[in-house]
């Protein structure tokens, strides 16, 4: 079995910035691409980033200029570089890894923006 293990959440004041990392807990082969959703309470997931196997990235509007995604191909791991966070940025954020033979997803890892 393949397991997404995130971290990096915390708790941040208004303007500050936080770096999530996603990683494999096994070597996945054939990642088509990599991206970073998130769910805040009573609201519908949205998608943050992603970033393909060819590095093309995507950003929702709400976080463009903000958020940065990166990937390490050879470790099977992406982040997520979150700056000038806001309160609107309060949220459960998961990591996905998308294959040819199924999506895998991470338990999620909150992230707080208050003053």
């Amino acid at each position: 079995q393949v397991q997404l293990v995130e971290s990096g959440g915390g708790l941040v004041q208004p303007g500050g910035s936080l770096r999530l990392s996603c990683a494999a807990s096994r070597r996945i082969f054939s990642i088509n691409a990599m991206g970073w959703y998130r769910r805040a309470p009573g609201k519908q997931r949205e998608l943050v980033a992603t970033i393909t196997r060819g590095g093309s990235t995507n950003y929702a509007d709400s976080v463009k200029g903000r958020f940065t995604i990166s990937r390490e191909n050879a470790k099977n791991t992406v982040y997520l570089q979150m700056n000038s966070l806001k309160p609107e940025d309060t949220a459960v954020y998961y990591c996905q890894m998308a294959t040819i033979v199924g999506d895998y997803w991470g338990q999620g890892t909150q992230v707080t923006v208050s003053s």
